[in-house]
């Protein structure tokens, strides 16, 4: 399978002190869901928003790291490239539906890419069957319910056309309908993924790896079965001591 995104040597320190990440090699491979998962505070989130440059490391780190997506290095010269590659879905969908309705929002990404008006409307409505929410075109974000927040702000992502999609928790505010909507969702679109949850449930049902973060580190990398069993991680909130 070929690998789409590499990291090579990542760490990650905060203006604290605090040491997030601490070497992490990382592959995903074209068309792979992944599921990271691990303790609150293990490093995860911080990875993902490393991925496409939201955030650099405020301290010192050992070596350079490496980071290539869909083949382009990300540096400082690449970053728009590279955002434009990989999508991430934040836990909080509110963060990121902001304009006066759900079609604006959608539409903003494309805006923004150099569409006309039009072009960007339209790439929006395609986007808003694709995760079943045309009827909420010209709707307010806030007069949407949890999983069709959700959903907007995935299509706000999916507009932008990347080639991988990360979602961080993204169950959070979901009631059962709504995740087993999400699910069939998600397990439809072919981008590359990755998913970081501590719904074992979820995981299961899409990501075919598992990797566990433990104190900035990679500690293990299997199937999700396997690291649950290995971890003690069936809670899915706790590691057994």
């Amino acid at each position: 399978m070929p690998s789409i995104l590499s990291v090579r040597s990542l760490h990650h320190c905060y203006a604290d002190g605090t040491k997030a990440l601490n070497g992490i090699d990382f592959d995903l491979g074209s068309g792979e869901c992944v599921a990271l998962l691990g303790a609150n505070g293990s490093g995860k989130t911080t990875f993902v928003l490393r991925l496409n440059g939201l955030i650099e490391s405020e301290g010192p780190v050992p070596e350079p790291a490496e980071i290539e997506v869909c083949g382009l290095p990300l540096v400082r010269e690449t970053l728009a490239q590279v955002r434009a590659k990989i999508g991430i879905v934040f836990q909080d969908s509110d963060e990121q539906l902001f304009m006066p309705t759900v079609l604006e929002d959608v539409a903003f990404g494309p805006a923004n890419l150099g569409l006309s008006p039009a072009d960007a409307a339209a790439r929006a409505k395609q986007m808003l069957e694709r995760v079943g929410m045309s009827s909420a075109l010209g709707k307010a974000p806030y007069h949407l319910s949890a999983g069709e927040k959700r959903r907007a702000a995935i299509a706000g992502v999916l507009a932008m056309e990347p080639e991988i999609l990360v979602l961080d928790e993204p169950t959070t505010f979901l009631d059962p309908p709504g995740r087993r909507e999400l699910a069939k969702l998600l397990a439809s679109l072919p981008q590359a993924k990755i998913l970081v949850t501590h719904d074992i449930a979820f995981a299961r049902e899409l990501a075919t790896r598992a990797i566990f973060f433990e104190r900035g580190r990679v500690a293990g990398e299997g199937t999700v079965e396997e690291i649950t069993r290995r971890f003690d991680w069936d809670s899915g909130f706790r590691q057994s001591t």
